[in-house]
């Protein structure tokens, strides 16, 4: 069998990945020890995403025509990529975290919903939080006036309703001219 035979299956493997990826982040892991290595794509798994390695002219090829073309000069050394077609911050979430406890692990770039960003890039779309947070605060925020509402209602209703606010307030003097 040629080689090239032997190869377009891998790059048709990591053209299918990139085709439906919010987001691509390669990283350079050299330095990584075999249990460090572990508890990374332990974490990254957890997450839904696709983390592997493979030769840089395989993801060069993969790379053509697609929006993580602009990835094709950061690849040298050895480089893993990391993979997401759900949550378009995961990676770099989940990497820039890692990497806070294993300093060999360097993030090189990634392309975020189409936008190449550099390793200081992605290490700001790192700090945003998961969809799921954002979700959660949205709710409670917009959750927050009624839940405040329905106390306020809550106290009128147990000091004898609208009549007891009537009767409290006194009524207005007239000016005098």
């Amino acid at each position: 069998m040629a080689k090239v035979a032997l190869k377009k299956p891998i790059v048709d493997e990591i053209a299918a990945h990139v085709k439906e990826a919010q987001s691509v982040v390669l990283v350079d892991y050299r330095g990584l020890t075999v249990e460090q290595d572990t508890q990374l794509r332990k974490k990254l798994r957890e997450e839904g995403i696709v983390y592997k390695v493979y030769k840089n002219t395989f993801m060069n090829f993969a790379f053509k025509g697609t929006d993580c073309e602009g990835l094709a000069p950061y690849l040298e050394g050895p480089s893993a990529v990391a993979i997401s077609s759900e949550d378009a911050t995961a990676p770099a979430r989940v990497l820039s975290e890692f990497a806070k406890t294993a300093d060999k692990l360097e993030i090189k770039a990634g392309v975020v919903e189409g936008t190449v960003y550099d390793a200081k890039g992605i290490a700001s779309i790192a700090s945003i939080p998961s969809r799921e947070v954002l979700i959660s605060r949205l709710l409670g925020s917009m959750q927050s006036p009624i839940t405040n509402f329905a106390v306020v209602m809550k106290q009128l209703a147990e000091k004898g309703g609208a009549s007891a606010c009537e009767a409290t307030e006194q009524p207005a003097e007239a000016p005098v001219e």
